[in-house]
């Protein structure tokens, strides 16, 4: 009864957090089931894709690689270089996803940018259960993003007439809001300053190498830096 009352608590407080994230997935997840369909596949194939990949850039690249024909080698290039940035979730989240029992494997499983950033970035209360808080917004995460794509593949020639330009940054700008908060929130300069320098890290790397490979190799460089200051800088989190 204890665990179905910290389960219950835990929903409530993260229900209305997610309820944003919802709305821009459900944005998205339109767009995307209107892509598939305008490429001739079949309007199951959005759902499909986002239930079992659960990658959103990389399912749309799928998309393109199902139209172009088979090619295992290329489909594994790609998805190193566009979802590589898994591998640092969850060396970040090591400390924080034990201890879960049943609930452990989904919560990874489920791992993406948005539950990466509400789970790392959302000061909770004392006595709120961490683990399933981050059990909750995983699965509603998931939920969210294959409910959108599915309406979004069977409803997609009557949706395709409406117009949803400039929506799309619903995402992007909570993110935006997500890092400035930890920013400000950090508790000491060193770490606003480690927040700093991978803004500036990664513009630099967008200019250099460009949109495909700037992500992974920014975040490669970051975990470098890190790990240094870290070792031998004596910069800790805690």
């Amino acid at each position: 009864m204890e665990q179905l009352h910290k389960g219950r608590q835990a929903f409530t407080y993260a229900l209305p957090i997610m309820a944003p994230m919802g709305v821009s997935l459900f944005v998205i997840g339109l767009g995307f089931g209107l892509y598939a369909i305008s490429q001739g596949l079949p309007w199951w194939t959005a759902p499909v894709l986002a239930a079992t990949i659960f990658a959103g850039s990389m399912e749309f690249v799928t998309i393109g690689m199902l139209v172009a024909g088979f090619d295992p080698i290329n489909a594994f290039i790609l998805t190193l270089f566009v979802n590589g940035r898994h591998f640092f979730y969850g060396l970040s989240a090591l400390q924080r996803y034990i201890h879960m029992g049943w609930k452990w494997f989904p919560t990874v499983a489920w791992m993406c940018d948005e539950s990466f950033a509400i789970n790392m970035g959302t000061k909770l209360p004392d006595d709120m259960d961490e683990k399933w808080f981050y059990f909750h917004v995983s699965w509603l995460n998931y939920i969210f993003w294959v409910f959108s794509t599915f309406i979004g593949g069977l409803f997609g020639n009557l949706l395709a007439t409406v117009d949803l330009r400039g929506i799309d940054f619903v995402l992007p700008g909570l993110f935006i809001v997500v890092f400035l908060e930890m920013l400000l929130n950090a508790k000491n300069h060193k770490i606003r300053a480690f927040g700093v320098v991978g803004v500036v890290m990664a513009l630099a790397m967008l200019l250099l190498v460009g949109q495909s490979l700037f992500m992974l190799l920014s975040m490669s460089c970051m975990l470098v830096v890190c790990y240094i200051m870290y070792k031998w800088g004596g910069v800790h989190l805690d």
